[in-house]
């Protein structure tokens, strides 16, 4: 098992990407920590894990209060010890309008949840990495930063922010043995698509199916990636397997954009 005697915290687990990540680091031996700002998918999650014989522990939290970051570390040592691992997911969208356009209000919480909170967390983990010496942290991104598309602008642009932030952070870091790196995710194949595909084919008047098929063959894979398969990337890069990889970024995305 890839993350045996790990204890990785991830920040943002919601019903797609962040609970299949969740299962997925419990069954390959990590000890996990979830954080959430609602109860239900912490508990059924949880339940989930320990019933396939994992340990986890959900902390309901907020990344914008400095109190509730600091509550998910110290449940994380408490509970297990240390922390040798970090997944920064947490998700706000301010809607899909133009850049311009997005309500500043909106476009400020994205920049709070995803770059403040990222930092916060990082803020918090790092004393914890460093006097073991040695942690792995993974920052979600978008290819909306990368691939822009109309409606995302506000979205990407706290993504980019915090795209940035992880290369300076893998060069800061990296002589405390701790690695900072981006996986940067496209179209997940989870209950966010499922619902966009329902939407979509009903103001099309066609089936899912074909809205499926459209967005699928934007890609070599011709597929959308699932939440399953993009968690394994991001279990990758927090594994040892990647002990020489810090400051990287890794496309999950099937090959819809390739970067030069």
């Amino acid at each position: 098992m890839i993350l045996s005697d790990e204890v990785v915290i991830i920040a943002g687990v919601g019903p797609g990407l962040g609970a299949r990540l969740a299962v997925r680091a419990a069954a390959e031996g990590a000890k996990v920590v979830m954080a959430a700002r609602s109860t239900g998918v912490l508990e059924r999650v949880e339940n989930d894990i320990a019933a396939a014989g994992g340990q986890a522990v959900g902390v309901v939290c907020d990344v914008r209060r400095a109190e509730d970051v600091a509550g998910v570390v110290r449940t994380a040592v408490d509970r297990f010890g240390t922390i040798t691992g970090l997944v920064n997911s947490a998700y706000s969208h301010p809607g899909f309008f133009d850049l311009l356009e997005t309500p500043d209000k909106g476009l400020r919480r994205s920049l709070e949840i995803i770059l403040h909170g990222t930092l916060a967390m990082i803020r918090e983990v790092v004393p914890h990495m460093r006097s073991g010496g040695r942690g792995s942290i993974v920052n979600v991104g978008t290819m909306a930063a990368r691939k822009p598309k109309r409606g995302e602008g506000g979205y990407a642009v706290a993504k980019a922010a915090m795209s940035c932030a992880s290369r300076y952070l893998a060069l800061e870091l990296g002589e405390h043995g701790i690695r900072v790196n981006q996986a940067v995710l496209g179209w997940l194949d989870g209950p966010g698509v499922r619902f966009y595909l329902r939407m979509t084919a009903e103001q099309r008047g066609v089936t899912e199916r074909d809205v499926y098929d459209e967005i699928a063959a934007r890609n070599p894979l011709g597929r959308i990636p699932t939440d399953e398969a993009c968690a394994g990337a991001i279990l990758f890069l927090l594994s040892r397997l990647a002990s020489e990889v810090t400051g990287a970024v890794l496309d999950v995305n099937g090959g819809e954009f390739m970067p030069t």
